[in-house]
């Protein structure tokens, strides 16, 4: 089994050949299409032997780059002309990945990448992560509207402030969580 993992081979997942007419197991495992401002490995298709040989053969990472995106690609020092994150188990997220979960950890990077998408509004508007954080803080659905935010806003605020709950001190970090989400959603594209 080890050896087949070294290789590259992922058997007995009942997966078929992704290419067409082809009826052999999809055992091996190509990079998906590339999808802008993806940050991961993304999507995987599954190929045989054969096929996947045929892919790799003529694969090429650079397409529908510009030649400007090509040159910093290419550059040495890529990637390093900004501050980059501490150095940490979770690497910036709120949650780093079980590893014991998952058999291959590019499943695990992939999943995490998955769930740092923006998600989409039923008016096509995309919705941040941290958007998204901010609307489950309100109790808010993802297609909540602006009058909706400041109505909820209102009320949250009314409900937690001392002045307003008989001098009740112990909602005040619940309170802050509410201030800030509400000022990071109503600057958000979303809510425009």
């Amino acid at each position: 089994m080890s050896g087949d993992r070294f290789h590259g081979r992922v058997s007995g997942t009942g997966r078929r050949c992704e290419r067409p007419g082809c009826h052999e197991a999809g055992e091996f495992r190509a990079p998906g299409p590339r999808r802008p401002g993806f940050d991961g490995p993304g999507d995987y298709r599954w190929f045989c032997l054969e096929h996947v040989r045929e892919f790799n053969a003529g694969y090429d990472w650079f397409a529908g780059m510009t030649p400007e995106e090509i040159l910093r690609a290419q550059n040495p020092v890529h990637g390093w002309e900004r501050e980059t994150r501490a150095f940490s188990p979770t690497a910036g997220v709120d949650q780093a990945p079980r590893w014991a979960d998952f058999s291959d950890p590019l499943e695990a990077i992939s999943q995490r990448a998955r769930a740092r998408q923006p998600a989409q509004r039923s008016d096509g508007r995309a919705v941040t992560p941290d958007e998204r954080r901010a609307l489950d803080v309100l109790g808010l659905p993802l297609d909540a509207d602006r009058k909706a935010l400041r109505a909820r806003y209102l009320e949250l605020v009314r409900r937690y402030h001392p002045d307003r709950n008989g001098g009740d001190r112990s909602f005040e970090m619940r309170l802050q969580g509410v201030i800030d989400a509400y000022q990071l959603l109503r600057k958000a594209a979303a809510f425009a």
